[in-house]
């Protein structure tokens, strides 16, 4: 058995997942066998799962070739021989994060327990793979006899004796002998044979025309047929291995019995059961007639994509992710009817036209079931199985290591990580696209009662991380409602910088002379007056306000469960102290309505709500601390209060738990921006503004973080994609005019930025910019053009031919022109003033940068 190391866990080669693979020194290949994955099947499986043995309990199967799948040196998938939710609010410190902010590594700590969405069993109104976020290529229905296996045989490494209490390898060839497809084991005596029961032309039931042989799997021959009594509609017949396999003649009629009324666009459909006599020993046997489906399994598809050198080139993550929604829909219905699947992988999955389907049934049981054999797979199977039985978080488990597979070259996924999974240190698209990453890590979390508590659940957060990929990868926003949290409250700071301060222009303001009568309380500037320090750097911002960006955040949802949400869905928006007056009158001492209150008394600001917030705090977490709500609102009082260290701890136990939901990471760019750690900060804003436009805030926030360390054309991106539908639209535009300009130096090129302010302005004031906003940023615009000209006018390209040089906001771009121009808009700013002394000082300012006349 071959032993990975984590090191060598890195992944193939792909636009989308970027990173090389990195291939073990010396890998074990397997042995090499005809694959049993079967185009154009129902009810295949590969390779060997586990050995059931009676009472739900199994042990792995020995054999020469190890128990579960070991990668080829091209990275071939190959298949095995055969959390109340709760996360933890303070994970371990990753590389790439400040110790402040959690990380993306699997923790331990306080946990918060997760609000479930239930089980799902309604069929989706989706008629594509993808959810309408990303496509994925259609495969065709092939022609369903080029699927017959030519010379059906079992190959050697993947025969093992039937009894589950043995499962030792049987009809192997030893010393030159041959192997037998049939035979007696050598360990417990049981008969065994591998050979078909069924033969091109045989008749089951007088109905079944039987075609051939599509592929062995772990209970047996897969046949297809022609259903003769119904339209001559190709059908598959599974059997069992043999007729004294009791664990197998089990499954099977629990598949009869279960799935029969099962229907769903996702599931194999099951037509029949019907017994068939074995034309050797008379003996009936057993065999299952479902819906062929035609395509090809998610194994074939994975093992199709290759790299130039030949290794396995991993599935874009935004594809594996379109699978993983559409198998968890057809999860959550068989949970919806009280059933589990148990064994889903590479294998059990079909993609048929634009659609996925779920094959091989014969694992599925009772949620109730505590008798019957279990079926799974090494490298997908939760490790609670084997010693508490399968369950809905065990079933989720398999989906995460399914886009685990797809997704990178999982080598040791048997091995070094049968139930564990590599960190983002080797694993580039984990680097890459970190909430996918945090997403398999709570499906895969080792306490089932950490995971997601619903196939809907895990889906709703597979789809916003979907949607992120997707944002990320296009460039284009691709925004939903969230089944958390509201939308966003309010967006705070939207000015960024504070107003001018002083003069727009520094090189152009003449020296003031000094009157013969000084009014009091003025300062005139003499003549010989020092000269202002040089601008230059990154642009003076308005400090954040982290209380009110705190209470800016979007706000969970009320739990409709609550036995408060009733009474609070009736109250009017109000100020704080009427909301708490109207508080006490609750029928309920719930929850929600503690939450409503702390809420309230956060938003109140008085030092007396502040100690009772704390207070209601505590109480909360006393009774309800593992409820992420509470864990949410502790990071927000933290926040308010002043402590973003311990808030970033919060949101970000609320981030691992909802991996897909956009508001935890906005808090923690909130948490990253008020601890001046400007990279993180911007990270979290650029994904969320990424993902949607409707989280302005995040837009203000990223540039406020690209000012912070002078990067003013990304400050100036985030304002400019702010769309014209927001109602920050102008402030936006506003915004990035200064940021393009504020404390810019003249000696720099800004004949671009010049240009670009400029025309900001011109549609600021088609749009109706109102004036005095309007004549501020144009005497702002005009200050630092006229500093520029002054300076020399570095960077300019020359002129394509000599004439008149363009004008800026309707001035000439020279000295004369600019001083008109700023003369203009001091006096315009003076007609709007609003007092006689701020008048008196825009009128002065005029005359010091109007032109000089000899008049």
């Amino acid at each position: 058995m071959s032993t990975e190391d984590p090191r060598n866990a890195a992944e193939a080669g792909d636009p989308e997942n970027p990173g090389s693979a990195e291939t073990p020194e010396t890998p074990e290949t397997p042995e090499n066998g005809r694959s049993t994955g079967g185009t154009g099947t129902a009810g295949v499986q590969a390779g060997r799962r586990r050995r059931p043995h009676r009472g739900g309990t199994y042990e792995d199967a020995a054999e020469d070739d190890g128990p579960g799948p070991h990668p080829a040196t091209d990275g071939t998938v190959t298949s095995p021989s055969t959390r109340p939710l709760a996360l933890p609010s303070t994970p371990a410190p990753d590389a790439s994060l400040p110790p402040s902010l959690p990380s993306s590594g699997r923790s331990a700590g306080r946990s918060v327990a997760v609000r479930g969405s239930g089980p799902s069993s309604a069929a989706s109104g989706r008629a594509a793979l993808g959810a309408g976020l990303v496509t994925v290529p259609p495969v065709p229905r092939p022609d369903p006899r080029s699927a017959v296996l030519a010379d059906p045989e079992v190959p050697e490494g993947k025969r093992f004796c039937g009894n589950g209490e043995c499962a030792a390898p049987v009809g192997r060839s030893r010393g030159g002998r041959t192997a037998r497809p049939e035979g007696f084991c050598t360990r417990c005596g049981r008969p065994y044979s591998f050979v078909p029961k069924l033969r091109p032309g045989d008749m089951v039931h007088g109905q079944y025309e039987v075609a051939g042989c599509l592929a062995h799997g772990g209970l047996g021959w897969i046949y297809l047929a022609v259903d003769r009594a119904v339209s001559d509609r190709w059908v598959v017949l599974k059997g069992l291995l043999d007729t004294g396999d009791e664990d197998a003649m089990a499954a099977a009629i629990s598949e009869r019995r279960f799935l029969a009324e099962i229907e769903h666009p996702s599931i194999v459909r099951i037509h029949n059961f019907v017994e068939h006599p074995d034309r050797r020993t008379g003996s009936l046997d057993g065999y299952i007639v479902m819906e062929y489906v035609g395509g090809r399994s998610l194994k074939e598809i994975a093992n199709s994509r290759r790299t130039p050198d030949g290794r396995r080139d991993p599935l874009p993550v935004a594809q594996a992710c379109a699978y993983g929604i559409e198998a968890l829909e057809a999860l959550g219905h068989l949970h919806g009817r009280g059933l589990l699947y148990c064994d889903f992988k590479v294998d059990n999955a079909i993609q048929q036209g634009d659609r996925l389907k779920l094959i091989d049934m014969g694992a599925v049981r009772r949620m109730d079931d505590h008798i019957s054999a279990v079926y799974g797979t090494i490298g997908y199977q939760a490790p609670e199985v084997a010693r508490t039985g399968p369950s809905v978080a065990s079933d989720l488990y398999t989906v995460a290591r399914t886009l685990a597979v797809l997704t990178f070259d999982f080598q040791g996924y048997t091995t070094v990580f049968a139930h564990d999974m590599p960190g983002p240190e080797h694993i580039g698209v984990f680097r890459r696209y970190e909430s996918f990453h945090r997403l398999l890590v709570r499906a895969t979390d080792p306490d089932p009662q950490r995971r997601f508590a619903s196939a809907q659940e895990m889906s709703e957060q597979l789809t916003g991380v979907l949607r992120e990929i997707v944002a990320l990868r296009t460039g284009r926003p691709r925004p939903a409602v969230s089944t958390l949290f509201g939308p966003e409250t309010k967006v705070v700071d939207t000015r960024l910088m504070p107003p001018v301060g002083g003069d727009v222009s520094l090189l152009g303001l003449r020296p003031l002379r000094v009157p013969r009568r000084t009014r009091p309380g003025r300062a005139p500037v003499p003549a010989d007056a020092p000269a202002p320090p040089p601008p230059g750097g990154a642009p003076p911002l308005v400090p954040l306000d982290t209380r009110a960006a705190a209470l800016a955040l979007p706000v969970p949802l009320v739990d409709p469960a609550d036995p408060g949400a009733g009474f609070l869905a009736g109250l009017l928006a109000a100020a704080p102290a009427e909301l708490l007056a109207a508080l006490r009158s609750a029928p309920a001492d719930s929850a929600e309505v503690r939450l409503r209150e702390l809420r309230a008394r956060l938003e109140s600001g008085e030092e007396r709500d502040r100690g009772a917030a704390a207070g209601v705090l505590a109480a909360l977490e006393e009774r309800h601390g593992g409820d992420w709500r509470v864990v949410w609102y502790r990071g927000l009082h933290a926040l308010v209060v002043g402590d973003p260290e311990t808030a970033a701890a919060a949101f970000g136990a609320v981030r691992d738990a909802f991996p897909g939901e956009l508001a935890p990471k906005l808090a923690l760019g909130v948490c990253a921006e008020a601890l001046e750690r400007w990279e993180d900060a911007a990270a979290y804003y650029r994904l969320v503004w990424s993902t949607d436009h409707g989280q302005v805030g995040a837009a203000f926030g990223l540039a406020r973080v690209r000012l912070a360390i002078d990067d003013r054309q990304g400050a100036v991106r985030a304002l400019e994609s702010v769309p014209e539908s927001s109602v920050h639209h102008t402030a936006a535009r506003v915004a990035a005019v200064r940021a393009r300009l504020r404390r810019r130096s003249p000696g720099e090129p800004l004949s671009a930025d010049l240009r670009a302010a400029a025309r900001q302005v011109e549609r600021l004031r088609e749009a109706g910019l109102d004036a005095l906003r309007r004549e501020r940023l144009t005497a702002e615009v005009l200050g630092s053009a006229l500093d520029w000209v002054l300076a020399g006018r570095p960077g300019e390209p020359a002129p394509a031919a000599p004439g008149r040089p363009p004008d800026l906001l309707g001035c000439e771009l020279d000295e004369t022109g600019l001083r008109l121009g700023l003369e203009r808009s001091f006096r315009r700013l003076a007609r709007l003033a609003q007092s006689g002394t701020e008048r008196i000082e825009l009128v002065e300012r005029a005359n010091r940068l109007r032109p000089r006349t000899w008049v």
